[in-house]
């Protein structure tokens, strides 16, 4: 057949189907109705696909902010390709603190400070890109693949049994308009097949509608799945920060706020012994019970323990002690200190120490 000849073939059926709808809506033909379990099925699944378009959308945009980098993964995708590997923001900070602190000098309190800062950074990058990468996987890839292979099909089912209604509806017009008897028998005939067949389509659109409650209970299990991996990224981060905050400890009293303040007023410690407990306080483990246990058991009998340090730590003034990460001091409490304080010894040293850089040691 001639491209000529197809093309007034499609030319004739969309004017037969237009025809249709038109005598359809100007109530000249009867029109079959899809029964209500039907309809209900049809509305559910143009709202799943509706509702998973949003969801699946926004998420991306949730995980990947920059419209460039999404269109950019977009198109490597569909070539087939592995999109080259960049560094994200996290971790391009991350680099900038390292370079800048490596550049102001390591042994500076300032270079030490953006160094530690800069790793922590590129940890928090590290954690963003596995966030990403589980989701796609178990989250956007399910959801993507119903819209465009589930819901494909549905979609091309109900067009079939939407073209098998309107020739049920096109027989049983002529049907009604056949006056000869012999015109009569050939258009019951038609009506019969064309009857068979829109019942059969409906049947096999029925059948793939009822599988929106199992895309609804695979979803489900993907979503949790999802949360999931958003948990264990925040904890990540959370951890992250809170062990840098510990690192960091407090800068020395010598360093001055840009606050229009007097040169003799020092900067607010950027990480105090009570903001850093009651931040481990929030995150609860063994050793955390083990500590607050030891130190309660150290305050009540006024005796002595052992205690290694886990982070350095350096004097805010001439009452508090100096600490370097690893070492093992003798710590005590006398009465009236701050709980958030116990003494510390080494040598002929002492000084307060906050508790949130000690593990006891039996």
């Amino acid at each position: 057949m001639s491209n000529s000849s197809l093309n007034l073939h499609a030319e004739l059926l969309t004017c037969y189907f237009l025809s249709c709808f038109t005598e359809e809506k100007l109530g000249q033909a009867e029109k079959t109705e899809l029964d209500a379990h039907l309809e209900n099925l049809l509305s559910k699944a143009e709202c799943t696909k509706l509702w998973t378009e949003k969801i699946m959308k926004q998420t991306e945009v949730l995980l990947q902010p920059n419209p460039n980098a999404r269109i950019e993964e977009f198109v490597y995708e569909k070539l087939d390709r592995k999109a080259p590997s960049r560094m994200n923001n996290p971790e391009l900070l991350g680099q900038y603190m390292i370079d800048a602190g490596n550049e102001f000098g390591p042994g500076t309190a300032y270079g030490n400070a953006l160094i530690k800062c800069g790793e922590t950074q590129k940890r928090i990058g590290t954690a963003d890109r596995e966030l990403i990468q589980t989701s796609a996987i178990n989250f956007l890839t399910p959801l993507r693949n119903f819209i465009e292979g589930d819901y494909k099909t549905i979609a091309k089912e109900r067009k079939l049994l939407q073209n098998k209604r309107l020739d049920l509806d096109a027989a049983k017009t002529r049907l009604k308009k056949a006056k000869v008897a012999e015109a009569r028998a050939a258009s019951e005939q038609e009506v019969r097949i064309t009857q068979s067949e829109f019942d059969r389509q409906a049947e096999i659109t029925r059948l793939l509608l009822e599988g929106i409650s199992s895309t609804h209970a695979h979803h489900l299990r993907c979503l949790n799945d999802f949360v999931e991996a958003q948990m264990t990224y925040y904890a990540q981060c959370y951890q992250y920060m809170l062990d840098l905050q510990k690192q960091l400890g407090s800068f020395p009293s010598t360093f001055l706020s840009n606050n229009n303040q007097s040169s003799s007023t020092p900067v607010q410690s950027v990480s105090t012994p009570s903001v850093l407990a009651s931040a481990s306080a929030s995150l609860p483990s063994v050793s955390n019970s083990i500590v607050t246990s030891g130190i309660s058991e150290l305050r009540s009998s006024s005796g002595s323990r052992k205690a290694r340090v886990l982070y350095d730590y350096d004097a805010a003034n001439s009452s508090e002690l100096s600490l370097l990460a690893d070492e093992v001091i003798t710590v005590y409490s006398i009465p009236g200190m701050d709980s958030d304080w116990l003494m510390g010894e080494r040598g002929n040293q002492k000084g307060k120490v906050p508790i949130t850089y000690l593990e006891l040691l039996n």
